[in-house]
């Protein structure tokens, strides 16, 4: 089958990589989606059992930090287009093991990059876009947002190897003229998520009645995006936004810690057919993370005012959604949480 383009999805087995891949290989059944995921503990297969016998879509188990893999794919696909999402992603982790996010995180997309600038000597037609986080501005205080003029500002491991990734997609464009683009997020949530994050978490911990962990005072401030909402947001930038240009996608959703966490246990508590405040009584205040930045919010007014773009989905209904699929998906969810998913990788694909 001859396919318009062949697009390599970095990560696409994880959390959001899983909704993208899913978005893009149901919407363009001419582009050629290829799948690259190394499948450490947040990368899940079961995320996309839905499409993985699509003629257009192509799993391949690997590392982005493995020079000779990456090149080796760039030359048996000739890619038009990266969409570059594998990352470490969370930011205790990264307090405990720095280097695992550099290498990762930083060595991963140089990998990448040098692969795109060495294979695409023509560069029309291709894209490389780079998916960041709103973690690398810093902190915010009561009001103001991050615009993509703001300074970088990165205040723990993950979100410093995250800023020095997305400087390095910026100086390949400048540099050698690499058709690169940027966008920077917001706190995503919905299905799929490996419960190490604070609503798969708070919803797990709910079901068997143990503690909610809510850090410091419980008044830390983020912004949250439905991970559907984003998903078409990365398919719109990749498609029409401009190169050289920098993103920012948010989802006009900000909550403070402890009020999002009492949210969920009443939403929890209504559909466990629980009395109203009984998981409230299993909020846990528990010591604070080291630079524990606190409030995030971002202007997300360019995409909208540029592409058109704009959340779809606001928290009521996407908590409730959230809860819901956990809920329906407890099979799932203890499959991550015991490890016993991995057994399958490794039958399928060989250990590590």
């Amino acid at each position: 089958m001859a396919f318009q383009k062949t697009i390599l999805i970095t990560g696409g087995a994880g959390f959001i990589g899983s909704h993208l891949v899913r978005l893009l290989v149901k919407k363009y059944p001419k582009y050629h989606i290829v799948n690259l995921d190394k499948l450490t503990y947040a990368g899940n297969l079961e995320n996309l059992k839905d499409i993985e016998d699509s003629l257009n879509y192509t799993f391949v188990k690997g590392d982005v930090t493995d020079e000779k893999h990456v090149d080796q794919l760039f030359t048996a696909f000739r890619f038009d287009g990266v969409v570059h999402l594998a990352a470490e992603s969370h930011v205790d982790r990264s307090i405990a093991n720095p280097m695992s996010f550099i290498e990762t995180n930083i060595v991963g997309t140089v990998v990448l990059l040098n692969a795109a600038r060495h294979h695409w000597k023509e560069t029309a037609g291709k894209r490389f876009y780079h998916i960041s986080t709103d973690e690398v501005y810093g902190s915010l205080g009561e009001t103001g947002y991050f615009t993509e003029e703001t300074p970088y500002d990165p205040r723990s491991p993950y979100s410093a190897s995250k800023a020095s990734s997305d400087h390095l997609v910026r100086a390949y464009y400048h540099t050698y003229g690499l058709p690169a683009v940027v966008s920077n997020c917001s706190n995503n949530y919905g299905p799929y998520q490996f419960p190490e994050k604070l609503l798969p978490l708070v919803i797990n911990n709910i079901r068997h009645n143990k503690p909610l962990p809510v850090y410091g005072d419980g008044l830390y401030t983020r912004d949250w995006l439905w991970v559907e909402d984003h998903a078409a947001a990365i398919d719109l930038i990749y498609h029409q936004g401009q190169a050289g240009r920098t993103y920012n996608i948010g989802g006009n959703n900000e909550w403070k810690n402890i009020d999002l966490v009492q949210q969920l246990c009443d939403i929890m508590d209504q559909l466990l057919g629980r009395p109203a405040g009984t998981s409230r009584n299993l909020i846990t205040f528990v010591k604070d993370r080291p630079g524990h930045d606190r409030r995030y919010a971002i202007d997300a007014s360019r995409i909208k005012r540029e592409l058109g773009w704009e959340p779809a989905i606001q928290a009521d209904e996407g908590l409730r959604r959230t809860a819901q699929w956990y809920l329906e998906n407890t099979e799932w969810l203890e499959r991550v949480t015991s490890g016993a998913y991995q057994k399958y990788y490794e039958e399928q694909y060989g250990g590590e």
